[in-house]
Parts: C-alpha cells; structure tokens; sequence
C-alpha cells in the first residue's frame, strides 16, 4: 500500500504483471505487465507515480506515471530492496556476500557493502534513524550506519534457537521494525524473535509449529504481531505471546498488508484472489470503506439464541406417555414450538419410573447388535425378488465382481439398497417385459455389458463352439458367421463389431415384426402368435421342448475345454509368423526341414462354400448370356459396300 494509503498494489504471475487499485473509487486503476516475474516492488513516493520493481532475471524497473521508464540489471540475483529518502541511495540484497547499492540522483552504482554472509535474504531501513538491517542465510542480523557506511552491529539469532530441534539452519528471511528500538526477525525454522536493538538477546521467542519459512511480519497499534508463513496467519500479543486469533486460507500464503490504525488486512495468496479480513476488535475500518464498520454493528445487535443444555425436549405426546401433563403451565416446563423443555433430570426419572425395563431391552439390543456386527463377516446368501430376478442377480454379481470399479459397485449397491427404487422389485407393473421393442433395442448394449457373465453360466455354449446342429431330414444348420465368432478378446474393435450385428439382427426382427402386424390387421383370422413364431430370430419359447441334435464340426477337436477350441478359430485369423508362435510343438510337425536347407510346409485349404460356388455359377452365367446378346463385328462389316472410287 502506497503511503498516502489511497492506493494498493498486487503484483502476480502467468503472465507476470502489477495491478494498482484506487481505494477511494474501490476499483482497479491500471494494470501492468512485465517480461519476468516480480520478487519485490516499492513506492518511492507518496502515490504510484514513482515505482520500481525487483525482477526474478536480476532486472530491475523503473516506472513513471505513463509506464516503464528505465531498467537496469544487478550483477547477482536480487532477493529484496530497500530505499534510503535521505541520500537517494537504493540497497538490493540477493545471492551474495554484498549490498549493491545505487543512486538515483546521479544514475549510477555506487561500491556496494561488505559483509561475511554467503547470501542476504532481506533488508530494511528504520523509520526513525535509518540504521540499515539485513537478514543473512547463516541466521544473522547485521546492521550498517548509512552515514558512515560501516557495519553498526551484529545479532546471532541462530544461537538463541540452539535448543530447537531441526534439520535445516534458521536463517533469517524477514524482518520488521515498530519504532526506533523493537525489531522482529522471522526465521526459516517457524520462529519469530522479537528484539530490543540494545540487547543481543530477544525479548520474546514465539514458534509458529508448523517449522515453515516465516514470510511477513507487521506490528499493530494495538501491541499485537502478526506473522505469517505457507500456511496460517497468526496474531499474538507482543508482550505475552498469547495467541489472539489465527487464520487459515485454503490456498498457500505468500504476503501481507496490513492497513495502519485500522482492523484490515490483505493476504496474498497462490490464488487469483486476494484474501481481506476485517477484525474490529483490532480497529475501526478505513475511511474508504467505513460500511465495514455498519455491518459489524448489524451482526451485534442480532440477539443470540438461547441454547438449552441441560434440558430435553418432549412433545406433547412423549409428555402424555410419561405421564407429565398435569405440570402444563407450571415452571417445570417451558413451552418451545410444537413441544416443551423440561429438566434431563427430571426426563430420566420420569422415565425410569414409567418404563422399569428400559435399561434391560436397551442391553439386549446391544448384545444383538455386536452379534450382528460378528456374523457380518459371513458368507450370505443373497435373497433374491421375485419380480425383475435377472436384474438382480445381475447388480448383485456387479457388487461382488472384484474387476468392476468402485463407481460402478456403489451405483449397484445403492440401487439393491436404496428404498426408493424397491418398486422395481415389488411391484409387478415394473416387470421388464423382453419381447417389448425398447428391450429389443436396449438388449445388445446390456448384452455386451455383461457378456462375461454369460460366457461363465451359460453351458450350452460348448455345444455352438464344437457342434453343428443336425436337421430332421440329416441336413446340417452350420452357421454362417462361424468364422466370425467371438474369440475371447476384449479389444474394443471386437466388441464394436459384435455390438453392431446384434443391433442389425434387432432392428431386423423389429421391422419384420411390423410387416407382420400390417399383414395381420389386413388378413381377418391370421394368429398373431403363429405369425410371430416365423421370424426365427428369436429363440421359441412356447410349446413342448424339441430333442435336438449336434455334430462334431469340421476342425474341431473333442475337448472339455471349450475355451481352446475358440483359441483354435482365433488362429485361423492370425498371420503366419503369430500362428506359427502359437502352435508351439505342432508348428515342427507342420513344416518340415527339406534337403538342402528348404522348408515344406503342409496345409490344407478352406473350401469356398456354398456363397462362394454360387458366385462363381453367377460369373459363368453372365459370362454365356453377354455372349448371346453380342454380336460379331464382321456381320456389320458385310453389310456395307466399298464405295465406286471411279465416280469421283
């Protein structure tokens, strides 16, 4: 904040810039930006016409009223500033044993300071006899006469933290001066000193606990301290230590401005917005926002609701039961809303007065309730409804399936457990109907969610994987997408694919479904259901069961791992080298070595099929009718006669 306190200034990262705001209009002034980030800025007058700024690229810029004015460049990285108005001399400290100093009345770098530090991590100049104070990396305060340009003193802040147990060194990075005597220093170990510049010995040492950097320190009129680190902002008193208030943000802490002679603060933090408190007890608002001061009054005078302790509330009706509605209007009992208070002594005794075994039925239920808690570790077996049985088996597998994520387990559990979806197993008119045409198009998606399950349950599906089924006439029903068959795999292009046959065979089955009831409302005294049984695409369901019978298909071998045998029609798809990899031991006894040094590789060929013999006899056939329909180029030669050369 500006020293006029009518300004305050913010400067930020990504991208690097400075926001000025006016306090009197409560709004942004101007904003600013830079190459490289800001480490620290000062005002070196009285509003934000004069301005300069400490850059992370060790650059340092000098701004006017209209902008940048002039930069210049430090030979080491700065860490912090400070601005002597006696002599126009500006201090940087940074990574180095030396205080650079430059002025800015002639423009140019003066010798700088030197000191026995490896690195200076901050400084500052008293407000009342300019003593310059730095902090160094090796827990020192040493102090330098501007007038005579030679070291004034030396405090050893590390020693006084010698019994502190700590991994790091408590190096000194702020520090902070009241008036011309009190000095606090903040270390890198959580500590904040507060010292007399007479003494080499701190007044008050007061520990943050949390062993992090302290980043600020501010005095308050109101002999309060307030020093912050990375995460908590506390206020203390100066003279007893004792904690006053303490304020956590939700993002990490970096600086903070207190405004003079008032209770309001601003904290920067790793957050697009800066954090303000308002503590009236610290002090009147600001003249620019004395509303503070209205709505604090406001909240006072709200009165506060009585909270009864040690009293029960009844209703009317627990009063009836105890028998205690004859003291209705006496001081025993205070009437509140819909019920009474009355004394928790004179509850229990009521209590145990009218119901003698409630201690006894309480004890039981406990004992029930540990019995329960013990046999929760058994295997249950689940109860399954009624209505919609195959839903729940379905979510109870779900909730049970260790593969399945812990998302999609809650959303199974909480539709078995939640009371306001048990309808769907209560009521019949919830009944999933399948033969509905919203099934029919929802069922392949369920049916390539729990495609696994199938497989596992489904016994009948050895019998599709290693037989054909045998006609009544002792034909074979070999199916045509045999070669198409699911092979085990979960690669998403297996499942896309399989996913998009069924939905074809669905939209085929309804729209079959359709001609079907537009012939039936055509043709009087056709039945639905034998119309329906044509279709053929679903499997039957009424009648007597038929006997059916299988054979051994072409390829497969008898084994009661069905499960290789669907490996066998995965290879029949894989190159040579894959399946090659996969025959193992039957890969030496298909290629054979020939002399010199060839291979022979035995095999045998698929047969085209009945789809491919028909193609070929549509090939022939065209071929003979273009034949018949052509004619011969000759024909149409005869007809033409040579012309008489002799007429011309």
């Amino acid at each position: 904040m500006s020293r006029d306190g009518q300004y305050l200034f913010a400067s930020g990262v990504y991208k690097p810039r400075i926001r000025c705001f006016d306090t009197a209009q409560l709004s942004m002034k101007f904003e600013r930006c830079f190459d490289t980030e800001c480490v620290r800025f000062l005002s070196l007058n009285d509003d934000y016409s004069k301005l300069v700024f400490l850059q992370n690229d060790r650059s340092v810029e000098f701004h006017a009223q209209y902008g940048r004015y002039y930069r210049i460049r430090i030979p080491k990285y700065g860490r912090d500033m400070s601005y002597h108005h006696s002599s126009c001399d500006l201090h940087f400290v940074g990574t180095s044993s030396e205080i650079y100093r430059f002025n800015l009345e002639l423009g140019q770098f003066l010798n700088p300071l030197q000191t026995d530090a490896t690195e200076i991590n901050c400084c500052q100049f008293n407000p009342v006899h300019e003593l310059f104070a730095c902090g160094t990396h090796e827990g020192k305060v040493i102090c330098f006469d501007p007038r005579t340009r030679t070291k004034a003193g030396e405090l050893d802040c590390a020693i006084q933290l010698s019994n502190v147990e700590t991994e790091m060194l408590p190096s000194v990075t702020c520090l902070k001066f009241k008036d011309g005597l009190q000095m606090a220093v903040g270390t890198a170990t959580g500590h904040v000193l507060l010292y007399d510049i007479r003494s080499n010995r701190p007044t008050l040492v007061k520990d943050h606990m949390y062993g992090l950097p302290i980043r600020a320190v501010e005095w308050h009129s109101q002999d309060l301290v307030l020093s912050l680190d990375k995460k908590i902002l506390k206020i203390w008193n100066r003279n007893s230590g004792q904690a006053f208030t303490s304020i956590q943000g939700e993002h990490d802490l970096n600086d903070l401005c207190v405004v003079p002679e008032s209770g309001l603060f601003f904290m920067a933090t790793e957050a697009p917005k800066m954090l303000a408190y308002f503590v009236p007890s610290m002090g009147p608002a600001p003249r620019w926002c004395s509303f503070l001061d209205n709505i604090t009054e406001e909240l006072e005078e709200n009165p506060e609701q009585t909270v009864y302790d040690d009293y029960k509330f009844v209703t009317r009706n627990e009063l009836e039961s105890l028998g205690l509605t004859h003291l209705v209007g006496s001081n025993l009992l205070r009437a509140f809303m819909h019920g009474f208070f009355m004394d928790m002594r004179l509850y229990h005794r009521a209590k145990a007065i009218v119901e003698p075994f409630a201690f006894e039925r309480y004890r039981k239920q406990k004992v029930r309730e540990k019995i329960e808690q013990q046999r929760g570790n058994r295997v249950l077996v689940p109860k399954l409804p009624k209505i919609n049985r195959d839903l729940a088996e379905k979510l109870h597998e779900r909730q049970l399936d260790e593969k399945v994520k812990k998302g999609k387990k809650r959303a199974a559990a909480n539709l078995l457990e939640d009371s306001r979806f048990a309808a769907i197993f209560d009521n019949p008119e919830y009944q999933i109907d399948p033969q509905s045409e919203e099934y029919l198009l929802l069922n392949p998606v369920m049916a390539k969610m729990d495609r696994e399950r199938k497989k596992k349950k489904d016994q009948a599906e050895m019998l599709r994987e290693q037989f054909r089924e045998v006609g009544e006439d002792g034909g074979s029903h070999d199916d045509e997408a045999d070669d198409d068959d699911d092979d085990g795999t979960s690669s998403d292009e297996e499942d896309n694919r399989i996913l998009k046959n069924d939905m074809q065979k669905q939209f085929q089955v309804i729209r079959k479904r359709r001609e079907e009831e537009r012939e039936q409302e055509d043709e009087d005294g056709d039945e639905d259901v034998a119309a329906r049984g044509k279709s053929g695409d679903k499997p039957r369901q009424d009648g007597a069961a038929q006997p059916k019978f299988f054979e051994m298909k072409e390829g497969m071998e008898w084994n009661a791992d069905w499960r290789k045998n669907k490996l066998k029609a995965k290879e029949k798809k894989m190159a040579l080298s894959q399946r090659l990899q996969r025959m193992g031991e039957r890969a030496a006894e298909a290629v054979r070595m020939a002399p010199g040094g060839s291979r022979q590789m035995t095999f045998k060929m698929r047969g085209k099929g009945k789809k491919g013999r028909d193609r070929v006899q549509e090939r022939i056939d065209h071929i003979q009718e273009r034949k018949k329909v052509t004619r011969s180029a000759r024909d149409i030669e005869r007809t033409f006669k040579k012309p008489n050369r002799s007429f011309f």
